[in-house]
C-alpha cells in the first residue's frame, strides 16, 4: 500500500537544505529530526545506520553533510521507505545513501555482524503500553514502540556497531536513567551527553547521546542547549544545527 503525501511538491527541510516528501499520516521532521542530524558526527569512508529512519530526513541530512561516508536507513514499514527512496532520487543522494525495509530485532538476518561505524536512532519515545494510543499506525510504531522496545533498539545496536563504534541517540529525559541503563547492559559506554532545554527556566525535554561499543567509562556532560531565549526566539545554539555544514561542539573524544 502506498504513503499519501502532504505535499507532491515536497517541503523545505532545513531552511532548504532538503526538499522533502513527507507522509501525511505518519511521522514527519520535527525539531527531534534536527538535533539528531546534528549531534551525529561521521568521518570520511565510515559507513552508518539509521534505524527506524521513516521517510529518510535524518539519514538524507547526514549524506548530504557527509558526501564521503555511506549512510543506510531502514525502516520496517515499507511505504515509509518507498518515500525515503523518492527523497533520495529528488535530493541527489542516491549515491551514497540506501534504504532497506526490515524489522530492527531481525538486524542478524539483514546484516553481518559489525557492519556499520556509526548508527544513528530515534527510538520509540514509549514503550509498548505506556501513553495514550494514538490513532494512525504508522505513528504507533514510530512513536509508541508497538514493534520494538528500547531494549530491542540497545541489541541491534551492539550487533551492528564495529568495536568502538558510535551510537548516536535522541530520547525524551524522563527516560534518561532507563536509557543509559539499556544501552550498558548491552556493551555501550555512554560517553557523550547533551540536554535539551525548551527554554532556561524550564526543565529538560529531551536529551541526546552518544554511546561507544565496548567504551570506556569517561563521560563528558555538555553545557545544557535551549531551544528559546527569554524573548522567545530561537537561540543561537539551536541554529547550529540548521546550518548546511555540521554542528561543532566540545564533546569529548
Amino acid at each position: 500500500m502506498g504513503v499519501t503525501v502532504r505535499d507532491e511538491a515536497g517541503e523545505a527541510i532545513l531552511y532548504g537544505f532538503l526538499n522533502m516528501l513527507q507522509p501525511q499520516d505518519g511521522p514527519r521532521v520535527n525539531m527531534d529530526t534536527v538535533l539528531l542530524a546534528g549531534f551525529a558526527a561521521l568521518k570520511s569512508g565510515e559507513r552508518a545506520i539509521e534505524l527506524g529512519c521513516a521517510h529518510g530526513a535524518v539519514t538524507l541530512i547526514l549524506a548530504k553533510r557527509y558526501r564521503d561516508a555511506s549512510i543506510e536507513g531502514l525502516d520496517v514499514q515499507p511505504q515509509l521507505i518507498q518515500l525515503a527512496r523518492e527523497n533520495a532520487e529528488r535530493n541527489g543522494l542516491t549515491g551514497n545513501t540506501g534504504f532497506r525495509t526490515g524489522d530492527l530485532r531481525c538486524v542478524r538476518t539483514l546484516y553481518p555482524h559489525q557492519s556499520f561505524d556509526a548508527l544513528v536512532v530515534n527510538p520509540p519515545y514509549e514503550d509498548p503500553g505506556f501513553g495514550r494510543r494514538s490513532e494512525s499506525e504508522s505513528s504507533r510504531v514510530a512513536r509508541q514502540g508497538e514493534l520494538c522496545t528500547l531494549d530491542d533498539v540497545c541489541a541491534a545496536a551492539k550487533f551492528l556497531l564495529k568495536n568502538k563504534g558510535r551510537l548516536y541517540m535522541v530520547m525524551r529525559a524522563l527516560r534518561l536513567a532507563e536509557t543509559m541503563a539499556a544501552l550498558s547492559a548491552h556493551g555501550l559506554a555512554p560517553r557523550t551527553l547533551l540536554m535539551v532545554h525548551p527554554v532556561p527556566a524550564k526543565n529538560a525535554s529531551v536529551f541526546l547521546v552518544e554511546a561507544r561499543r565496548n567504551g570506556g567509562p569517561a563521560m563528558t556532560v555538555l553545557p545544557p542547549l535551549y531551544i528559546y531565549d527569554e524573548r522567545g526566539e530561537y537561540t543561537d545554539e539551536l541554529m547550529r544545527y540548521y546550518r548546511p555544514e555540521p554542528p561543532q561542539d566540545d564533546r569529548g573524544s
